[in-house]
């Protein structure tokens, strides 16, 4: 094996891959930005709750996301990861994935990273992993906000989750549900932060990852709206981001979250391919 393939693969005298995923996610969450982003999370269910409570409105079976929300707190978490997953949580994403490499490339210390033994696999894996950190901590954020916030400001029905088919479960059953959308919520943002990286892999330039990767998904929104185009929802990944509301039926149907789960499979397993591929062939 010659010392050029070391270099593009892997070194005997690499760091271990623990140790190289705990510094980059010390560096991951000492960005200011990465802070501001998780206080904005643990905000926005709060400001839902409040703005619920003075309201006081409620809704019973068939009413709207935001109403049912009304004496029903657990419902909170559910619809705040909803909203979230419009807008705030794939800039998140993106924001990460841009600074992973792109990032890293403007500053100049992606060349140092690219000549160092750390090996190229395991940059790759370093810089996703840093990606999956932010996805994860955002999700848990709004979750467990929303749960506490929930429960706290608007209340319940002694701690059961009245769901939109009119039908009550315990609180277990509730939060069970709430692990199983934001579960689910993370893999969508696997697969933004997947095709952001390889973005990012590209360019030097980390607003050309943001405008991009949003820019696309509004772009999927637009045509998600035109019926004209519905032979072409099964393939934009935004067309199953609903699904997450399901939780709140009774029984509970996993159809639109397992078909969304493997569209956003398809799309993680390609941003993942393209960047590791050009990763192997960057120069240093």
């Amino acid at each position: 094996m010659t010392a050029a393939t070391l270099t593009r693969t892997d070194s005997p005298h690499s760091a271990p891959l623990g140790r190289l995923l705990a510094a980059e996610t010390r560096w991951v969450l000492r960005r200011p930005r990465t802070l501001v982003l998780l206080g904005i999370f643990a905000l926005l269910p709060v400001l839902i709750a409040i703005g619920v409570a003075v309201t006081g409105r409620s809704g019973g079976p068939g009413a709207g996301l935001i109403s049912s929300i009304g004496g029903n707190g657990l419902v909170l978490p559910v619809a705040a990861m909803t909203l979230a997953l419009a807008l705030l949580l794939p800039l998140a994403v993106s924001m990460s994935a841009a600074d992973a490499i792109a990032g890293e490339a403007a500053s100049g210390t992606l060349r140092g990273l690219l000549m160092s033994p750390v090996g190229r696999l395991r940059l790759v894996v370093m810089k996703a992993f840093g990606v999956l950190v932010v996805a994860t901590l955002a999700i848990a954020v709004i979750a467990v906000v929303g749960v506490l916030a929930g429960l706290l400001v608007v209340g319940g029905a002694d701690g059961q989750l009245v769901t939109l088919s009119g039908t009550s479960v315990g609180l277990g059953d509730a939060l069970g549900r709430v692990a199983l959308v934001a579960v689910w919520t993370l893999g969508q943002l696997v697969a933004v932060g997947a095709i952001a990286l390889a973005i990012s892999s590209v360019t030097e330039h980390p607003l050309v990852v943001l405008a991009s990767v949003l820019g696309g998904l509004i772009v999927f929104g637009v045509l998600t709206a035109i019926p004209a185009l519905d032979w072409l929802q099964p393939y934009l990944l935004t067309s199953g981001w609903t699904a997450g509301v399901d939780v709140l039926r009774d029984p509970l149907p996993l159809g639109g979250l397992l078909e969304s789960s493997v569209k956003a499979l398809c799309y993680t397993a390609v941003g993942a391919g393209l960047t590791t591929y050009r990763m192997l062939r960057r120069d240093a």
